[in-house]
């Protein structure tokens, strides 16, 4: 009956592979084949299950053979002459016809009482001709040598198994039973090997899925087996020349054995790591990261004008690489994040912030992908992160994508869906969302890089500019000064005051011309950084700079404050802020400043506050803060809110703009105690 084990093995196996065959629904020359082949060795395992119960007789046996040597012998040839799709055009070809004319003789012998002597011949000539197939398959195959190596083996060591068994039985004329009884557990062993092959060779258009939890488990009770294998080896040898102590010394040392093997295949980490390496090398990827890649590059290749607008489309980047629909893209701004896109019109509740402000140190010290879900059922695997887990249930994200550039945090990208399309984040997961986060962020820091550099050319045009206008004032001083030093002589010639007002109306002029070109704003020198009475600058702008225009700025002081900061600087900031909100309101409105603290700890607050014509959402998002973007013509340059908000940004405070058209604005300035 062990005899016959064996066999049974073989049939179970191939008919277990025959049933995953015929799940497979593309067509193909290789598949065909391959089907009769397997099915094939099911029935050459049953004629050798059935003359082991002495069930049929040796010829039977035999034809079994020969039916199984030629169909595998014509698969080979397939396999060799991958261009052809019909079964026509592969028997015609001459190889083909040659290498089948063994097995077609082999099947025709028994009839005519031929000894089996000679059959014996002929079936190791056709064990040795598929060895030959097979090495001229393996020299030819080239790079895909990785491919086809599973298929040799399996193919190779059944027929050199074969080659060495029948050569013996030609010998001795008759089959030795030890060969015989051993092969049907050879066959039973290889026929993974086969399947591993039929899952590299993609072109023969069969995929075999096999579930990544059975082959863990497998791959565990293998590695198993061989523990359990190795240390009964170990211990018979123990036994073997231990003497009367061997006993208790294989007794401990099995017990031993066991509890470390239960430790290792109980932990978590191991198995963990197994699974990663069976998932690796056993298993296609889910995704193709050529094709992947390609469809990236797509989305990113459109320009765009507006840095939401790029915000926005690399937002939609991460969403489509996982086909999820809902997310925020967030900038660190110091230890704040700000929302620079959403596809969702809520904002963050402040449960969400919370977390987020909880994860940042952790990002920022970790390049970690974070799956709140994951976060909330497997807190050791985010070792070294501290976080109140009573607050993830009410986060309606569910990935967290951090965002670095020069190895700091940038921002981080959140992604949600439903629950039924949501992914779980494994370790492919986060080698494909870790490259398209590299092409997503080169992106964004390519577009910001470039708007840099652009408000740097700006700059030096405005430079090359102010040059040119330094140059005529030159001009124009030298020409008054003339006038000055020749008035005590010349003040009562007529001929000198003609010319003299000849003069001034050529001054005014040139003097005109530069006012058009120049721009209300003055660079000034950097003065040094001082503490300063924030009520009292505040007075003094709207006292010697503002006052010519109207409506006058009525001052309101809700709390003393001091800074320390660079009180010119700070001094033009206020100025133009409010200049702009005169000029944006009509001589009776209302322009009104208020110095104060911050309900926010650490902060002072200016509020300037205006009745006029107000500002749109838009206006405020895409062009308020945008250098050299003005809607007062040629009177002005647009850059003063801009280095407005650069400059309290710099200081580690924020500019606020709180506005509707025609109700007024109102602009907050948070300045750092």
């Amino acid at each position: 009956m062990m005899f016959a084990a064996g066999y049974a093995l073989t049939l179970a196996g191939n008919l277990l592979l025959l049933l995953l065959l015929f799940t497979v629904k593309k067509p193909g020359l290789a598949k065909r084949l391959l089907m009769l082949a397997v099915f094939v060795n099911m029935v050459w395992a049953l004629a050798n299950l059935a003359f082991a119960l002495e069930m049929i007789q040796p010829a039977w046996m035999m034809q079994a053979e020969s039916l199984k040597g030629l169909l595998w012998l014509l698969f080979t040839c397939s396999v060799l002459k991958r261009e052809l799709t019909r079964f026509r055009g592969l028997i015609t070809q001459p190889v083909t016809m040659l290498v089948i004319v063994l097995p077609m003789l082999a099947l025709l012998l028994p009839w005519f009482s031929v000894l089996l002597k000679w059959q014996f011949l002929l079936h190791t000539v056709i064990a040795l001709v598929v060895l030959v197939l097979l090495e001229t398959l393996y020299r030819q195959s080239g790079e895909q040598r990785w491919h086809y190596k599973p298929l040799v083996i399996y193919l190779g060591a059944t027929s050199l198994y074969d080659f060495v068994m029948f050569a013996d039985a030609t010998m001795v004329n008759q089959m030795d039973p030890m060969y015989w009884s051993a092969r049907g557990y050879i066959y039973a062993l290889l026929l993974p090997a086969l399947v591993v092959g039929i899952r590299r060779i993609k072109h023969w258009g069969i995929e075999i899925f096999i579930s990544r939890d059975v082959v863990l488990h497998s791959t565990l009770l293998l590695a198993a087996g061989g523990y359990l294998f190795v240390m009964a080896v170990a211990g018979y040898a123990i036994r073997y020349l231990g003497g009367d102590w061997s006993g208790p010394v294989q007794l401990v040392l099995l017990f031993l054995s066991l509890t470390l093997l239960a430790v290792l295949l109980l932990s978590n980490s191991v198995r963990a790591r197994v699974k990663v390496f069976i998932t690796k090398h056993f298993f296609a990827n889910k995704y193709d990261y050529r094709e992947e890649w390609l469809k990236l590059s797509e989305s990113l290749n459109a320009s765009e004008k507006s840095l939401p607008k790029v915000f926005e489309k690399g937002l939609r980047c991460f969403l489509q690489a996982i086909n999820y629909d809902r997310g925020f893209l967030l900038k660190c701004n110091g230890s704040r994040l700000d929302v620079v896109s959403s596809t969702e019109e809520r904002e963050l509740t402040n449960v969400e912030s919370d977390v987020l402000s909880q994860l940042q140190p952790f990002l920022e010290h970790k390049h970690w992908l974070v799956d709140i879900e994951e976060l909330r059922y497997k807190p050791f695997l985010y070792e070294g992160l501290k976080i109140n887990h009573a607050i993830l249930n009410q986060c309606n994200f569910q990935l967290v994508v951090p965002i670095y550039q020069d190895d700091k945090l940038w921002g981080m990208a959140l992604l949600h869906t439903s629950l039924a399309e949501r992914v779980r984040l494994d370790w492919e997961l986060r080698d494909y969302l870790s490259a398209v986060t590299a092409q997503v962020a080169n992106y964004l820091f390519h577009y910001e890089a470039a708007q840099e550099l652009a408000e740097n050319a700006q700059f030096a045009a405005f430079n090359r500019m102010s040059a040119f206008v330094l140059h005529d004032l030159k001009n124009v001083l030298a020409q008054i000064d003339l006038i000055l030093c020749n008035a005590e002589q010349h003040k009562d010639n007529p001929e000198f005051i003609e010319d003299t007002f000849e003069t001034l109306h050529h001054t005014k002029t040139r003097m005109d011309r530069m006012l058009r070109q120049l721009t209300e704003k003055k660079e000034p020198q950097p003065s040094p950084t001082k503490t300063i009475d924030l009520v009292e600058l505040t007075d003094k702008v709207i006292s010697e700079r503002c006052h010519q225009y109207k409506p006058t700025p009525e001052i309101q002081t809700l709390a003393e404050v001091s800074l320390s900061v660079d009180g010119e600087k700070l001094s033009n900031v206020l100025y133009h802020l409010i200049s702009n909100a005169q000029q944006a309101t009509a001589d009776d409105g209302q322009v009104t400043v208020r110095v104060g603290m911050a309900q926010e700890s650490g902060f002072a607050l200016i509020e300037i506050e205006d009745n006029g014509c107000g500002m749109s959402i838009d206006f405020i998002a895409n062009r308020l803060f945008k250098p050299f973007d003005t809607t007062k013509g040629n009177a002005g340059m647009g850059i003063g809110a801009y280095d407005a908000k650069n400059y309290i940004e710099k200081l580690g405070g924020r500019l606020e703009v709180s506005s509707s058209e025609g109700e007024g604005a109102l602009f907050s300035l948070y300045l750092p105690l």
